[in-house]
């Protein structure tokens, strides 16, 4: 890789605050005022790319990804989704967490400026659009219940009652005693939750109820009010679901059971 030829490419851009810098033989850093929102300068890195044609691999040997993991994961297939989104969007590829762009000579400045506006969204997934994110709530609590509860027995979306269309999310089964699983994200789920439960009840379904919210806070004085006076255990949120989930299915079906 030129250096001298990377930086004419470059050209006023030097003048800007960017420059360039040998990290090791063939591979080049950028330095330039682009950072992430806690301050912190986003890597990126020239190669010669295996295209040939004098492109320039414009990379960032996998310090988005790692950035993102520690406090984000790419666990599910939502939010892989919503990766691959952002790098087909800003034209970026993605070689085992290594993301690329390559650029003609002649269109580098506009390349790097490219890329790293797709480093600083993957970076920032976690909340650079919190609603879709959070759409995922669904998808991580499944995941949860299929791999770490899975000696309940999970059973998704059952219909309790044939002759009502009132289905449970999850049903989980543990010394011959059931557990209603539900997913709460919003007041309509809540009031759906709410109905289904006083349902059930009345129908004289023998089970034990419980409910996890997205964030508990989001629901309104009524709908938390009904679900609390209706539902045997709930969670405020996924984390806390995680943290006693298991211990409380065992606790409440020992306690069924004697």
């Amino acid at each position: 890789m030129d250096n001298d030829a990377i930086k004419a490419a470059l050209g006023a851009a030097l003048n800007g605050g960017f420059d360039v810098y040998e990290r090791r033989p063939g591979d080049l850093q950028v330095i330039a005022p682009i950072s992430h929102e806690d301050g912190d300068m986003v890597d990126i890195y020239l190669q010669e790319s295996p295209r040939g044609d004098g492109q320039v691999r414009i990379c960032d040997f996998g310090m988005a990804l790692m950035r993102l993991s520690y406090n984000f994961e790419i666990n599910t297939s939502a939010r892989q989704s919503i990766l691959e989104s952002i790098l087909i969007n800003s034209g970026v590829q993605n070689d085992e967490g290594n993301l690329y762009l390559d650029a003609p000579l002649n269109s580098l400045y506009e390349g790097i400026l490219q890329f790293a506006g797709c480093v600083q969204r993957v970076s920032s997934m976690s909340y650079w659009n919190r609603e879709t994110v959070r759409s995922v709530f669904y998808e991580d609590l499944g995941s949860y219940i299929e791999t770490d509860l899975s000696r309940f027995a999970p059973t998704p979306d059952i219909a309790p009652l044939p002759e009502y269309p009132l289905s449970v999310d999850w049903q989980l089964t543990h010394n011959n005693r059931q557990f209603f699983l539900f997913g709460v994200r919003g007041n309509d789920k809540a009031k759906n939750v709410t109905i289904a439960l006083l349902e059930f009840q009345k129908a004289g379904v023998s089970f034990i109820s419980l409910v996890v919210h997205e964030d508990i806070d989001d629901l309104s004085r009524r709908d938390a009010w009904l679900l609390t006076a209706n539902a045997d255990t709930q969670y405020p949120g996924l984390s806390e679901f995680r943290e006693r989930a298991s211990g409380d299915i065992l606790r409440f079906a020992g306690a069924a059971a004697s």
